[in-house]
């Protein structure tokens, strides 16, 4: 019972990266931007957040919100290539990971931030619900981005369906050709949506070294980022379908150093591949579940210039 107690109780912080980074990639690809750079923002928001609070001392909540601005800066010139440009969308997503991968080694080694622990965001204690049996220490007594992000995921389910910014986001999405036709600024859409997912991708980032580990190591991210991209059509771009998929990831991601604490014997490689055992697992089942179905918005992927339009 403890054994599975204190699992539940870490399944959230494992989560909350996943959740985050899948609202900000969903958000992207809804306006018709394909995204392959998630490993990337996430890991320029994880430096970005370990710089601020090495180098500048920042608290916690602004080393996250620096994180989620450089990510942001990033998501410029990705935006520029894909929107304004026109450069494969694809290979723009993977050159993004490329860069990061080598530029967050490059400042992490040459400003010496790499392997140095901080003190990083506390855990706050709900008043009598973090009393409760259980349910107290799962949901009531986890840091304040744990609870941004249920709020995060619950607006943008609603705004996307009940709002007519989200409706036009989605039409974007679908049909640029017909939103461009009803008024519809299709590339400032599709840039705002690109920004604000980087941030929210960033803001991912950010937590995994600002609030989970408390230091920075290269590539500490460790393929999130392409886990996230299968969470994401596993989801089918639902963003509470994406919380249920971040749970079911993290709780994996729980379980290794849970397992390892008890003494079980478990081969340490095994342990280490299982969350992308489970990506394998996810993808094969969204395949054989869709039976031909899309879920995703019907003009991903495709550039649209206004003055090609049918």
């Amino acid at each position: 019972m403890d054994f599975l107690f204190n699992w539940l109780a870490n399944i959230p912080p494992f989560a909350v990266p996943y959740a985050l980074a899948a609202l900000g990639l969903m958000i992207c690809e809804k306006s018709g931007v394909l995204n392959l750079g998630a490993e990337g923002f996430l890991l320029v928001g994880a430096l970005a957040g370990v710089g601020a609070i090495l180098s500048a001392g920042a608290s916690p909540a602004a080393a996250l919100g620096i994180a989620m601005l450089a990510t942001a800066a990033l998501s410029l010139l990705f935006a520029v290539m894909v929107i304004a440009l026109r450069v494969n969308q694809v290979i723009s997503g993977l050159a993004i990971v490329f860069l990061a991968q080598g530029l967050t080694s490059l400042l992490g080694r040459t400003q010496g931030w790499t392997s140095r622990s901080f003190s990083g965001m506390p855990r706050i204690e709900i008043p009598w619900l973090s009393d409760l049996p259980w349910v107290g220490r799962i949901l009531f007594s986890q840091d304040p981005v744990f609870y941004l992000t249920l709020v995060l995921i619950v607006f943008a389910a609603w705004a996307l369906r009940n709002t007519h910014v989200g409706m036009r986001l989605r039409s974007v999405g679908e049909n640029p050709e017909a939103a461009d036709a009803a008024g519809i600024p299709v590339a400032l859409y599709r840039f705002g949506a690109v920004v604000l997912g980087a941030a929210l991708m960033g803001l991912a980032g950010g937590y995994l070294t600002v609030v989970i580990s408390n230091i920075w190591v290269d590539n500490i991210t460790g393929g999130r980022g392409w886990i996230v991209i299968a969470l994401v059509i596993f989801a089918r771009w639902q963003p509470l379908a994406a919380l249920a998929g971040a749970v079911l990831f993290g709780g994996i991601e729980a379980v290794i150093p849970r397992l390892a604490a008890t003494g079980f014997w478990v081969p340490q490689h095994f342990l280490l591949m299982l969350p992308y055992l489970l990506t394998l697992g996810v993808m094969v089942w969204s395949s054989l579940a869709r039976r031909g179905r899309g879920g995703g918005p019907a003009a991903l992927g495709d550039p649209f210039l206004r003055e090609e339009r049918r």
